[in-house]
């Protein structure tokens, strides 16, 4: 078997040249991925029959979307760190079998939310802050229901994707997604503008896309390479099931627990903005949700490039792990760590410099001077702290392919549950709004001192001859 089949090139090449081949793919998919939601966003703030009642409401659902994610990369992050260190191994048996689980977990999970969204629909609507106004409310409601008939095709496409990449074809998994998002840039326009199809139109471009991604991923497992695909890899196996979703639990309650931020965020968001003297009014009210939905987003599309550097390492760390290559696992986590900074400070110089700049993208010409206001002191206090968002984020990432997942889970939690949930609630007791935009980078920096802990732990067990394991 050639090195490309077996991928025994994942020991061979040079650490940081392996990182560039598959963190680049990565990171373009995670930011397409990311920019589905997005786009909508910017081409309804920039109709001026939607504005910020449509942004807001665009918010509204997002968490949504972030639970349907949460079940995609659970199972495919899970599946690509089991498969690739099975295949530094040799254990191919258990490699194909697992991505034949993995397929099945992905389609019943994606029907099963689908169904869950369509009958609490008014409920989930109303606790992510969609009754803010009537207005906000009816955007919502449409915009929701065609984003949950598109759930199955996206929680598909998002699993295949890591999956795809641990077969050794990290360009084609990009491919697949920026294909789906370029049919959502292209249908959003047209939908919004021309034909008035407003939230309804948004959402149907994005489930056009959602749709096409999964249809190539289809493709691409009937065709894999370093893993073959039988009628005995579609035979459930629940101890095999156990130790991929094992792997991906991190991934699934980072993005849960990101999720229960942001109810938090938005709940509180609410509360708070209703008792602003501006934010109060009846016509402004939807303002600081919409600005919040705008900020998370950008900050949505740097994380993205953070998760993108440390998800492209994990078929390396786990191949070389499998094949007892600690050392370079090691050397690969240095490189991580300086991009990962390097990332987080330019990302800071951006929300620092050109807050208007990026509100502007986002309609800000449509709307009142308070949006504009509240959106630069926004940008540039709740983002204050990218460099150590991205390392955080890096870091748990990266103990999730070493197989640490107690670890990698401590780091999480503690960011978007602990820190991500007691503050915006205590905070603004003090500070008001203000409170809520504080609330961010104090709990990256307390996430920061845990995780620095466990990077030194993390060093010094790489530098140790034993292999380590999965916990």
């Amino acid at each position: 078997m050639n090195d490309l089949a077996s991928n025994d090139f994942l020991v061979k090449e040079h650490p940081a040249k392996l990182m560039k081949k598959y963190a680049i793919p990565c990171i373009i998919s995670l930011v397409v991925a990311a920019l589905y939601n997005i786009v909508d966003q910017i081409f309804i703030a920039n109709a001026s029959y939607l504005g910020s009642y449509g942004n807001a409401a665009n918010t509204v659902v997002f968490p949504m979307t972030v639970v349907a994610l949460a079940f995609a990369v659970m199972i495919g992050d899970g599946t690509c760190a089991f498969v690739s260190i099975c295949l530094g191994a040799d254990r191919k048996e258990d490699a194909h079998k697992s991505v034949g689980n993995a397929i099945i977990l992905c389609l019943a999970s994606g029907i099963l939310l689908m169904a869950v969204y369509l009958i609490f629909s008014e409920s989930i609507l109303t606790f992510f802050g969609g009754r803010v106004n009537n207005e906000t409310y009816v955007c919502a409601k449409e915009y929701f229901f065609w984003i949950t008939v598109g759930i199955p095709f996206y929680v598909f496409g998002q699993a295949m994707n890591p999956i795809i990449r641990s077969d050794g074809s990290p360009k084609f998994a990009m491919a697949a997604t920026v294909l789906g998002a370029i049919t959502n840039i292209i249908l959003d326009p047209i939908f919004i503008f021309p034909m008035k199809m407003g939230m309804k139109g948004a959402a149907i471009a994005t489930v056009a896309g959602q749709i096409l991604t999964a249809i190539l991923s289809l493709w691409y497992l009937l065709h894999m390479k370093a893993v073959k695909l039988s009628k005995e890899s579609f035979k459930l196996d629940a101890s095999l099931i156990k130790r991929f979703l094992m792997l991906g639990l991190t991934s699934f309650l980072a993005q849960v627990a990101l999720v229960v931020s942001m109810a938090a965020v938005q709940n509180m968001c609410t509360k708070y903005g209703a008792k602003d003297a501006v934010f109060g009014q009846e016509e402004y009210s939807q303002i600081p949700l919409a600005v919040l939905g705008i900020v998370m987003k950008f900050f949505q599309i740097a994380i993205s490039i953070s998760i993108g550097m440390a998800a492209g390492c994990i078929p390396i760390v786990g191949y070389n792990i499998g094949a007892g290559r600690k050392d370079r696992a090691k050397t690969l986590f240095t490189y991580l760590l300086t991009a990962e900074a390097i990332m987080g400070a330019i990302a800071l110089i951006i929300v620092e410099f050109f807050p208007k700049q990026l509100i502007g993208i986002f309609g800000a010409s449509n709307e009142s001077a308070y949006y504009t206001e509240f959106a630069v002191k926004s940008f540039r206090v709740y983002l204050c702290m990218m460099v150590l968002a991205t390392v955080n984020k890096g870091t748990f990432i990266y103990l999730q392919a070493l197989g640490k997942a107690f670890q990698s889970t401590l780091i999480s939690l503690t960011r978007e549950v602990i820190m991500g949930v007691s503050l915006p609630i205590i905070l603004p007791i003090f500070f008001g709004l203000d409170g809520l935009l504080y609330s961010f980078p104090a709990a990256d920096i307390l996430t920061f001192i845990i995780a620095l802990v466990i990077i030194i732990k993390t060093y010094r067990e790489l530098g140790m001859s034993e292999e380590v394991s999965p916990e």
